[in-house]
């Protein structure tokens, strides 16, 4: 997972020269780790604790989808101990990552790739090629939790153990989320959700439910008049009686179907980043919120 630090050529790798001496590292002997969004920031802080400075490249209340870095935040990527990110979700990111060549990498998509099995009992998680989202997935996370913590530790040999028993300590957390999920939504009258933006493949997969979006990948995708035509009909054949909208972006598609179908709405939130609603939640809670939210609206 390691890659080697590469000079960057022309008058970019001039430019992040001079941005770089400005953020090299903490100066505190902390290990420096970039995250590109807040469900790896939650897993970078809660294993890395006080021995690690954690800069996240989505600021909160930001729409992740189309975020662009600057040449400061490109040089945080290439002088960052550790960069923890999930290909294919932010472009700008990628970028960075194969532009600048950060000492170690963690990438969601080639741990889940590979297959691993983290959650002992628990179904593996596995790559979804058209949805970045893995986080929703609570095994998923617990395999991103053990590559970080073996990272960290590799980085850091002073603090291994501490490392070890933070990341084992989260992913026991995540085991028992990913039990309450299969337990709440075992059996519900409803296994159709309809949500504003193409999100939660990873939930649906996880616990065999069927999830259909508004808009695409994006939150801001217009969908087709053919489309919300569709969508309709879905919710009258399948007794919908919510239509979920999301934090970071605008709630008007939703709440306009929902408005013509006469149901409910209500929150289901990707995770993506935190708002100034959810300022005080974290990844668990916010989980969690989403499970109630479910087991509710599908009759659960």
């Amino acid at each position: 997972m390691k890659r080697a630090v590469v000079a960057v050529a022309g008058s970019l790798a001039v430019a992040l020269s001079g941005a770089a001496c400005a953020s090299e590292g903490p100066g505190d002997g902390r290990t420096s780790v970039v995250t590109s969004i807040y469900p790896l920031a939650f897993v970078a802080e809660r294993i890395g604790g006080e021995h690690v400075e954690v800069t996240t490249l989505t600021q909160p209340g930001q729409e992740p989808h189309d975020l662009e870095l600057s040449v400061a935040r490109t040089a945080e990527v290439a002088d960052a101990d550790l960069v923890v990110y999930g290909e294919g979700f932010q472009p700008a990111v990628d970028e960075a990552v194969e532009t600048s060549g950060p000492a170690a990498v963690v990438a969601a998509s080639e741990l889940l790739s590979s297959g691993p099995d983290a959650i002992p009992g628990g179904k593996p998680a596995q790559l979804i090629e058209d949805d970045p989202h893995f986080w929703l997935d609570p095994e998923a996370m617990a395999s991103v939790a053990e590559e970080v913590a073996a990272q960290l530790g590799e980085i850091d040999p002073e603090h291994a153990d501490a490392y070890a028993e933070s990341g084992a300590a989260l992913v026991a957390d995540l085991t028992d989320l990913d039990g309450r999920f299969a337990t709440g939504l075992a059996r519900c009258d409803r296994r159709t959700v309809v949500v504003s933006h193409d999100a939660f493949s990873y939930l649906g997969d996880r616990y065999d439910l069927d999830f259909e979006s508004i808009a695409g990948l994006s939150p801001e995708a217009e969908p087709s008049p053919a489309h919300l035509a569709e969508l309709q009909e879905l919710v009258k054949d399948e007794g919908v009686t919510t239509v979920f909208s999301e934090t970071l972006a605008s709630p008007e598609l939703a709440e306009s179907l929902a408005g013509e179908l006469g149901v409910a709405t209500d929150v289901l939130d990707p995770v993506e980043g935190l708002s100034e609603e959810t300022s005080g939640e974290d990844y668990l809670s916010l989980m969690e919120s989403n499970l109630a939210a479910l087991t509710k609206a599908n009759g659960c």
